[in-house]
């Protein structure tokens, strides 16, 4: 990996589990004896091992992350900040923790099946480019779907969006500068808004978000 620049990631973890009808936070649900959470940090340190890390959480559970830290005796170079009450918020709340000199990864806590070649890949474009979003193909028939239209999509031409996303740290926080809106859904979202351009890169497959119980099966069965 091409480190010129420091490389940073922000995990995404400031969720509270509705989806999953869980009263612990999916990120925390165990895997295989470890949170899913740690899964996915130790993706990123398979590829990197100097990264430094910002965890977005919700206030509630800092002292719970605190205990499983210890617990697992899981010790990594990392800051905390508070999650908000959108992505949105919670990734601008951790970029006031990274510097402007930096490559910084943006990544949901619970996506543990990202792939080292995807980490890399995606690293090393935004390195060169100033960002990367890795994309796989669509699989299944898709449809749009409105008040006055429906109609099925090429899909061909759709690509499903996955993280890690990668940027030039000083270009995504000047784009967070921007007020929130509905529309961004995601990182990638953020940095178009501002008229920036964003690279692609080829993700991987099984490079699931797990948000459903039944996701946590496939997850389960892909991390033995």
């Amino acid at each position: 990996m091409d480190n010129t620049k420091p490389h940073f990631v922000i995990i995404v973890a400031g969720g509270t589990g509705k989806r999953m009808n869980s009263s612990l936070p999916k990120q925390f649900i165990e895997i295989h004896n470890k949170p899913i959470i740690f899964h996915t940090i130790e993706k990123f340190l398979s590829a990197d091992s100097s990264i430094h890390f910002v965890i977005s959480l919700h206030p509630n559970f800092v002292e719970y992350w605190n205990e499983l830290i210890e617990k697992h005796q899981f010790n990594f170079n990392h800051e905390i900040v508070a999650g908000g009450e959108e992505r949105f918020f919670s990734v601008k709340n951790a970029l006031e923790l990274v510097p402007e000199n930096a490559i910084l990864g943006i990544h949901d806590a619970v996506r543990p099946l990202v792939s080292v070649e995807t980490i890399i890949s995606c690293f090393n474009t935004a390195n060169k480019f100033g960002s990367a979003i890795p994309m796989v193909d669509s699989v299944n028939s898709l449809r749009y779907v409105s008040q006055s239209k429906n109609e099925s999509l090429d899909r061909n031409y759709i690509k499903q969006v996955q993280t890690p996303q990668y940027f030039d740290s000083k270009q995504i926080k000047e784009c967070y500068l921007n007020n929130y809106s509905r529309k961004f859904t995601d990182d990638a979202s953020v940095f178009e808004a501002s008229n920036s351009q964003i690279k692609t890169v080829e993700g991987n497959p099984e490079n699931i978000k797990i948000t459903t119980p039944i996701d946590l099966i496939v997850a389960k069965e892909l991390l033995k």
